[in-house]
């Protein structure tokens, strides 16, 4: 994993070091066309240095593992050093270019570049020393030129610095990630676990009662056979259609799926199942995973009481922002009912499912609220927080 972050922190901070360099070296040469008598060798440091560059940024972006072969690396690059010294005759441009290559070998070579920073100083010391016996300079200049071959040096540590902490990042934000992935797919097994046990089990277990119970009855009882039968059967169907109900909301939660077309998606199917129309408003909104699920429950019940209980004649089906997060309304012009006051009302009255939905509103961390009355219709709204404020239109 270390060797992985480092190649590609490596070759991030080598591509900014060689497009840097190129810019400060060209700038450099370019500044000296008006200083210099021979133009013509000002422009040949200008082609070199922008070609070497570009060979040097695609065979990296073809290449980018060329950076785990750091001595090629380095090797090569002293190369072009050693062509632009020749073309420039130890101008600023070289300066410049040398300060870039010592950068270059800290991002490939960390600390370990100490012998080539050395080496690079000696060098650059070498072509000072030329370049002030062929020319009189004024002392003040001279002490400031003497200071340029450590500037690769400088350069060097900087980028090596750098290296090792984009690479410590990237190893730090991996294992966050890793961590975020394993929590959430222990979160989905266990919600998966939940609904099994909360549908399917539940229906199953009462299928495998009925079915115990059933050799014992077929000569002493056979009414009471018939009936059990008729259990079994009925309780299998259930199952397989809770089972198909589960898969497709795992279906529906899919991350690379909006939650706004699976809302679309079930209202279309329940009203193709149903002959109910379902008018929808929706708007594009990306609540997290468990959320989506959780409301796509509540859609889900909310659609089947409609179906059951309300004789509607259509379904207005809502989702919008709000200041604070996600709102989910499902409205129908049915007959409506008479709300009680308390919610173990509805429980003893068989309203189960807006207990549920009730609950499920509550794991989302949101309220579920419930307008009714006789001959009125019923409109089921949940309000759900998101982590992130949604911009309200």
């Amino acid at each position: 994993m270390y060797g992985t972050d480092r190649e590609i922190a490596a070759a991030a901070l080598a591509r900014a070091v060689l497009i840097g360099r190129a810019v400060a070296a060209m700038a450099a040469a370019a500044a000296g066309l008006l200083l210099v008598d021979d133009p013509a060798r000002v422009v040949a440091v200008l082609v070199l240095i922008a070609v070497a560059t570009a060979v040097q940024l695609g065979l990296l972006a073809r290449w980018p593992a060329v950076v785990a072969r750091p001595v090629v690396a380095v090797v090569a690059d002293f190369l072009v050093l050693f062509a632009v010294l020749a073309v420039s005759r130890g101008g600023i441009a070289y300066f410049c270019y040398a300060a870039g290559a010592g950068a270059l070998a800290g991002v490939v070579l960390g600390l370990r570049a100490l012998p080539v920073w050395a080496a690079q100083a000696a060098l650059g010391y070498t072509v000072i020393a030329e370049v002030l016996h062929r020319t009189e300079a004024p002392p003040e200049l001279t002490a400031f030129v003497v200071a340029f071959p450590m500037a690769g040096a400088l350069a060097g540590v900087g980028a090596a610095m750098a290296t090792t902490a984009l690479t410590r990042y990237l190893e730090l934000s991996a294992r966050l990630v890793a961590s975020a992935q394993r929590s959430a797919a222990a979160s989905e097994r266990a919600r998966l676990a939940r609904e099994l046990h909360d549908s399917v089990t539940k229906t199953l277990r009462g299928v495998s009662l009925a079915a115990l119970a059933l050799p014992s009855s077929l000569r002493r009882q056979p009414a009471l056979a018939e009936h059990l039968a008729g259990t079994v059967a009925a309780g299998a169907t259930a199952a397989a259609r809770q089972a198909r109900e589960l898969l497709e909301e795992m279906r529906l939660d899919v991350a690379d799926r909006d939650f706004a077309s699976g809302v679309a998606e079930v209202c279309a199917a329940w009203s193709d199942t149903t002959g109910i129309p379902v008018s929808t408003a929706l708007a594009d909104l990306d609540p997290p995973l468990e959320v989506c699920h959780e409301l796509n429950r509540i859609l889900r019940e909310a659609l089947a009481n409609v179906a059951r209980h309300a004789r509607a004649r259509r379904v207005y089906v809502r989702l919008a922002p709000t200041r604070r997060g996600a709102l989910l309304a499902i409205a129908d012009d049915g007959v409506g009912f008479a709300m009680p006051r308390q919610l173990h009302g509805l429980q003893s009255a068989g309203h189960f499912g807006i207990v549920g939905m009730t609950e499920r509103a509550r794991t989302a961390g949101g309220t579920l609220d419930i307008d009714s009355s006789p001959g009125a219709g019923t409109t089921v709204t949940v309000r759900i927080p998101l982590p992130v404020t949604v911009p309200v239109p």
